[in-house]
């Protein structure tokens, strides 16, 4: 995972919804979904792909950053209300879900609870700019395999001096100061893997990166914070 999290989650967001346009357009009829939603989206697609094109390149200004974030916003909001509309009446199979990119809706009667562990990880340098992170139970706090489903990392980078207003609200949201908790770190990234490499930009070599993890369960419900912990991008 590189520290350009933020337009690669773009490219991400930007293919997923393709690719719903694609599988709803074949399916439109079984799920009862009208040309003009799958019009909108395709429409939201090419706004967000063309503000990030601009926010990626040398037009960006703090403008086109806000526009970028919006045109998103309206993408994601118009592909929520797709799913809730229109995918679970009449309910859509594993295998309906599985094509859009979605999980399957949980099933299950008993309840998951939230988690209770904590969580934090080892750090080792494979290489210049690259930092793995190997994450483990913090000792002494207690864990539910049903309710630890995976890891919110959380994570910011802290320029030397701190960072400027501008770099604060710019597309890696740089750290104006040293964090005391997690809940300072503006960037985040679910996963499930027990090691997760970060891959740093150049430029932030020297920088320090901390970071903060908390479990979540199979609903995004998020345990305790665990320690922040730091290190300097090689």
């Amino acid at each position: 995972m590189a520290t350009d999290w933020l337009p690669r989650r773009r490219e991400e967001q930007i293919a997923m919804a393709k690719n719903w346009t694609s599988v709803i357009d074949s399916n439109k009829t079984a799920w009862s979904i009208q040309d003009s939603d799958i019009s909108e989206l395709n429409n939201l697609i090419d706004r967000a792909r063309e503000i990030l094109d601009k926010a990626m390149s040398a037009e960006r200004t703090l403008t086109i950053t806000a526009q970028c974030k919006e045109a998103f916003d309206n993408m994601v909001a118009c592909m929520r209300k797709i799913k809730s509309r229109k995918f679970f009446s009449p309910p859509l199979a594993d295998s309906d879900f599985i094509s859009l990119g979605l999980n399957p809706p949980d099933t299950t009667r008993s309840p998951i609870a939230v988690p209770t562990g904590q969580a934090i990880a080892e750090i080792t340098y494979p290489g210049p700019h690259l930092l793995m992170l190997h994450i483990k139970s913090l000792e002494g706090t207690l864990a539910d395999p049903r309710a630890d489903h995976g890891f919110r990392l959380y994570f910011g980078i802290l320029p030397h001096g701190g960072a400027t207003i501008e770099q604060v609200a710019g597309p890696k949201r740089y750290l104006p100061r040293a964090p005391i908790s997690g809940s300072e770190l503006p960037n985040s990234q679910f996963t499930r893997r027990r090691k997760e490499l970060f891959v740093f930009s150049p430029e932030d070599s020297g920088s320090t990166v901390y970071f903060c993890i908390r479990y979540e369960n199979p609903k995004g419900q998020a345990g305790p914070w665990g320690p922040v912990f730091s290190a300097i991008i090689p």
